[in-house]
C-alpha cells in the first residue's frame, strides 16, 4: 500500500502528464477523516486544486471526467482512490 506522500506524488505525476496544469496543489486531508467508517486510519483523503487550459470551454462534469481519466479511476469505482465534491 502506498503512503500518503507516495499517493500525492502519483496524483501530481498523472495530472501533470495528462492535463499540463498551470496550478496544481495536492493537500493531505487525511487527519480530517480519521475514525470515519470505512477509513478508520484516515489515510488517503486529499484535496486537489487544479487549473489547466485543457479545461477551457468545458463543463464542470467534463473537467471531473478528465481528472478521473487522468488518474485512471472511474467515478463509480469502489476501489478508486479519488472522489470529488
Amino acid at each position: 500500500m502506498l503512503s500518503n506522500e507516495q499517493r500525492i506524488e502519483l496524483i501530481k505525476k498523472k495530472l501533470t502528464e495528462e492535463l499540463a496544469p498551470t496550478v496544481l496543489e495536492v493537500i493531505d486531508d487525511s487527519h480530517l477523516h480519521a475514525g470515519h467508517a470505512g477509513a478508520k486510519s484516515g489515510k488517503g483523503h486529499f484535496t486537489v486544486k487544479l487549473k489547466s487550459d485543457a479545461f477551457s470551454n468545458k463543463r464542470l462534469i467534463q473537467c471531473h471526467q478528465m481528472v478521473y481519466k487522468a488518474l485512471g479511476s472511474g467515478k463509480k469505482s469502489r476501489r478508486s482512490f479519488i472522489n470529488s465534491s
